[in-house]
């Protein structure tokens, strides 16, 4: 799972960067390895239907939609023949459905066209993403439904796949993304993705600013990944607490929205 992909990131998106050069050293690896990435939909297709996989798929995936992603990212996956997945954020998109909130130069929709013509599949990110667990169920349709809406009008088909902002999602958060026609749905989890976790469910492993060339290798081999996102893992698990509490008071109406 990446996010912006630039030199100079603003903060606010800076730890969960990579610099072009460790992007086009991470690919290598990929290549090196004799991995084959296919897009979100191919790999929850599989396995939805017990269709054949290559030997050793991997997804590669982008969430928000940084302009990053189509200047710098775009020509390393091309030059190796590597499918991906981009998941916008319409509301922070750069066009006439813009919101505001974005945390740096996004894609417009030019550069988004530019990318499903280069064979980029492109997922639903919600539309101002906003925690999805922590929000009500009228604006929970909305988030879900207008970011289908607008990608369906700019690209002229719906989106196949989503991703949960910051990777939150409960029983009502995945029945409604469902409901609202999304196919399949990543998570974060920090571990590899299995096909028992569910076709809503699917966890990735974090790419970040921090993650160097020999960490990267090793998450590719699959290697040492409870280890690596240990932190991680803890603090998922704190914060599960505290939203599990958080839903439980605002469900009785004792937390504003």
């Amino acid at each position: 799972m990446y996010h912006a992909v630039g030199h100079e990131p603003a903060p606010a998106a800076h730890r969960l960067s990579v610099s072009p050069e460790a992007f086009a050293a991470q690919m290598e690896v990929v290549a090196d390895h004799g991995l084959t990435p296919l897009t979100t939909a191919e790999l929850a297709g599989a396995w939805r239907s017990g269709g054949p996989l290559p030997a050793r798929p991997v997804l590669i995936t982008f969430d928000d939609g940084y302009e990053g992603v189509h200047r710098h990212a775009l020509p390393v996956l091309a030059k190796h023949g590597f499918a991906s997945t981009v998941f916008v954020s319409t509301g922070w998109l750069r066009g006439g459905d813009e919101e505001g909130g974005a945390l740096d130069t996004m894609l417009d929709w030019g550069q988004v066209r530019e990318l499903a013509a280069a064979g980029t599949e492109i997922g639903g990110h919600s539309h101002s993403h906003p925690q999805l667990d922590q929000v009500d169920d009228r604006r929970l349709w909305y988030e879900t439904l207008r970011c289908k809406e607008i990608v369906r009008e700019e690209l002229g088909r719906a989106p196949a796949s989503f991703a949960y902002p910051y990777g939150y999602s409960d029983r009502r958060v995945r029945r409604t993304v469902r409901a609202a026609g999304y196919a399949q749905a990543l998570a974060v989890g920090n571990t590899v993705a299995r096909r028992r976790q569910g076709p809503y469910a699917l966890e990735r492993l974090t790419v970040r600013r921090s993650t160097g060339i020999e960490e990267f290798t090793r998450l590719v081999e699959g290697r040492a990944i409870g280890r690596t996102f240990a932190a991680d893992r803890v603090l998922t698990k704190g914060y599960a607490m505290v939203r599990r509490t958080r839903g439980a008071m605002r469900a009785t109406g004792r937390l504003a929205v």
